[in-house]
């Protein structure tokens, strides 16, 4: 109940917000129930049904970020004066958000069923044009009975993975002093800083996966290469207009998954490395103001900005794979559920990343207000923001780059 009236009182964005998280799980949830219906209208392809939902663990992910990152940056949901003294702490506050996305994903998955049934027929005719021409037929598997259990599990998927997620995300943690024992720590949550905001990690933590982010990366690449090394498999084999894996070898899949893994977790050691070199050497008072709030911001905005970088490499291999000439035609290759769920991870990770930007502006709005006191023009802080966009870009664009012509290289080569 607390969380439907904080709802009601939230701002026009904040609600926008949550409403692309809705439509973010409704996506989700539908393309796992066309991976049901493919299920029960073939009987007979049971590692095609399963490479389906297989696929759908993709647009999973992406939802599941989207919700952590609205979470982490809804006012309505951080410890406050009110909310203390009501008993909310910390604890209670991070259930309240779990709750208010599991809510939005609930109203997105219940969206998603009555769509899936309504273009099986099961409620009313079918209103789309592929749909009536027999492709939803055969996608969804009209016609055959649709196993109770299985929808309703599936139905429940995003919701309770949102919701778990956004909880351990936000569940408040005890700082502990390095070389400390574990019971020495202290009992209150850690102080909220100016610039990383409540829920930021520490900016010395920030390049702690780089490591494994690259090793994963480095493994990935390598497995691509390895299970690529023999014959390439048929373009329609690596993806199809369902987005079927088909015939295509594990390790590349395998390969493809490890590489996105590493590229996420090396995205804050990224952001970091990129705001010490804008600071290298003698900078000046632009470059030194925009590296320093780059590294602070740099476990704040590091995952969705590497995530970025997976979706662009993933991108660019697939265009660098069917766009050679080679192979169906691209109707065959790119179907509509295909079509769906790249929409739905790139619309994922650019709101992501966008609401991690503006968490971390609102973190620093104190900093930037000192700023402001002392004299510092609006200019200068304008320029700080657009010299740490255009520093991002210029080291992760060829970084995404080679990384997605060395996946597609065994294929093209």
């Amino acid at each position: 109940m607390l969380s439907l009236r904080l709802t009601r009182g939230a701002r026009p964005f904040v609600l926008l917000r949550r409403s692309l998280v809705a439509v973010a799980a409704a996506g989700a949830g539908f393309l796992l129930l066309c991976a049901l219906g493919f299920a029960a209208g073939h009987p007979a392809d049971p590692r095609g049904a399963l490479a389906r939902l297989l696929w759908c663990a993709v647009p999973l992910a992406a939802t599941v970020q989207l919700a952590v990152a609205v979470a982490r940056a809804d006012p309505s949901t951080r410890p406050g004066p009110g909310f203390t003294a009501a008993g909310l702490g910390p604890a209670r506050s991070a259930l309240l958000a779990a709750a208010s996305m599991a809510t939005a994903c609930a109203l997105g998955s219940a969206l998603a069923l009555l769509t899936f049934l309504h273009l099986r027929g099961d409620i009313g005719g079918s209103w789309l044009i592929w749909a009536g021409s027999g492709a939803a037929g055969r996608q969804l598997g009209a016609g055959h009975p649709l196993p109770l259990a299985g929808a309703v599990t599936l139905v429940g998927v995003v919701p309770v993975l949102a919701g778990a997620a956004c909880a351990a995300c936000l569940w408040p943690r005890q700082p502990r002093a390095v070389g400390a024992p574990r019971a020495t720590a202290p009992a209150t949550p850690a102080v909220p800083t100016v610039t990383t905001g409540p829920v930021g990690p520490r900016p010395d933590h920030a390049t702690s996966a780089l490591p494994w982010g690259i090793a994963l990366t480095a493994a990935g690449l390598a497995l691509e290469a390895y299970a690529g090394s023999g014959a390439p498999p048929r373009l329609d084999a690596l993806l199809s207009a369902s987005g079927r894996l088909g015939g295509s070898p594990p390790g590349v899949v395998g390969g493809w998954a490890l590489t996105a893994v590493g590229l996420v977790l090396a995205g804050p050691g990224l952001t970091h490395l990129c705001g010490r070199l804008l600071a290298i050497g003698r900078p000046g008072v632009l470059r030194l103001l925009a590296g320093r709030v780059l590294q602070q911001e740099a476990g704040l905005i590091g995952r969705p900005v590497g995530a970025l970088c997976a979706i662009g490499s993933a991108a660019y291999a697939a265009m660098e794979l069917y766009g050679t000439g080679s192979g169906p035609s691209g109707s065959r290759l790119y179907g509509p559920l295909t079509g769906l769920g790249a929409a739905l991870v790139l619309m994922c990770a650019a709101t992501a990343t966008l609401t991690a930007v503006l968490e971390a502006r609102s973190a620093r709005e104190r900093t930037t207000a000192a700023l402001l006191r002392l004299g510092a023009p609006v200019r200068l802080l304008r320029g700080a923001a657009a010299l740490r966009a255009m520093a991002l870009l210029v080291l992760l664009a060829p970084l995404t780059w080679v990384v997605a012509h060395l996946a597609a290289m065994p294929f093209t080569h």
